[in-house]
């Protein structure tokens, strides 16, 4: 069980093959008047290096985590580990830091990532000369033109298109050698082209650099370039969507084409299998789809039988 192993005290765990780890997580958000349970005992495990994505409907809870994992906000209860420090434990000064040199934040809305009367490289720099970083303007040409933006140095937040916004964005949220890097609907407000085009440097980053990415989205269409989809529903983990075979795998068997040229076939051939997570309790969260196509409703008595020849559950509606 995964809260035998972590410890209730101290500051730190031991693991360098893990980014993230949640146990039992719990957000309650309290007014006068009302209390609102964002997240009810979340697990999910981040491995170092990984690249991911967390998708779910408004009011799912994948906000309330991102903002957690960003030092935003703070855990009601449970267990947060990242980079092997317990962010609830941690004081003001411990969130400062970690803002400052263990995480990178991107955001749907460029106003919060860019300061308008700034260039391109100013804006990059910013977050170096906050932290007293030398050198700063060579880094940031340097971030730019790993985001394809080396020919927009110059320009200000009005003289670029969208897409552009959002590298730079991406651009400044690594200015401090993040560990981790989190993406909030980062292809939210950008066509399809633009959207791809940004996650093709998300993957760069990640296979060139090993930063740990995580991507928050509504959009379940990711998982078709993402190895690692989690669905979050109601506040708890519900499925993980996992590719069979890994993306490089695929272009590497596919061969130079792949990057430029893909048949119907291809597109439509399912490369991901869904599964449904147990928590610690043994409940699970059916998927939507599943429960349309059986006319189930939140509240229905189902069956469940058990098909000990073919190690399965059986779970069908009750009459």
């Amino acid at each position: 069980m995964l809260s035998d192993v972590i410890p209730e005290m101290g500051e730190t765990q031991e693991d360098n093959d893990v980014m993230i780890r949640c146990d039992n997580l719990v957000k309650i958000y309290k007014t006068s008047e009302i209390e609102v349970v964002a997240l009810q005992g979340l697990d999910l495990e981040i491995k170092r290096g990984e690249l991911m994505a967390i998708v779910g409907n408004s009011g799912s809870g994948k906000s309330t985590l991102l903002n957690m994992l960003g030092g935003l906000d703070k855990p009601s209860a449970g267990s947060l580990f990242v980079d092997g420090k317990n962010l609830l434990k941690f004081t003001d000064k411990d969130y400062m830091e970690y803002k400052r040199n263990t995480v990178g934040f991107i955001w749907q809305n460029n106003a919060r990532n860019l300061i308008p009367y700034l260039t391109a490289v100013q804006n990059v720099e910013m977050p170096m000369l906050l932290k007293g970083t030398k050198a700063r303007r060579k880094r940031a040409e340097e971030l730019l033109d790993k985001v394809g933006l080396s020919h927009r140095k110059n320009s200000k937040l009005s003289q670029m298109s969208g897409g552009e916004q959002q590298r730079v964005a991406i651009a400044i949220a690594l200015a401090n050698n993040p560990k981790l890097l989190l993406a909030d609907e980062p292809t939210g407000s950008v066509d399809t082209k633009t959207s791809k085009a940004i996650l093709d440097i998300f993957k760069e980053l990640n296979r060139t650099e090993g930063i740990t990415i995580v991507i928050v989205t509504h959009d379940v269409k990711l998982a078709k370039d993402i190895d690692r989809v989690v669905a979050i529903r109601d506040g708890r983990t519900s499925s993980e969507i996992i590719r069979k075979k890994s993306y490089v795998e695929e272009l590497n068997e596919l061969g130079d084409l792949a990057e430029v040229e893909r048949s119907d076939r291809e597109e439509e051939e399912t490369v991901h299998e869904e599964l449904v997570v147990l928590d610690r309790t043994g409940r699970v969260q059916l998927p939507k789809e599943y429960m349309d196509a059986l006319g189930m409703k939140g509240g229905d008595k189902v069956r469940a039988e058990l098909d000990e020849e073919n190690k399965q559950i059986v779970i069908f509606k009750a009459d």
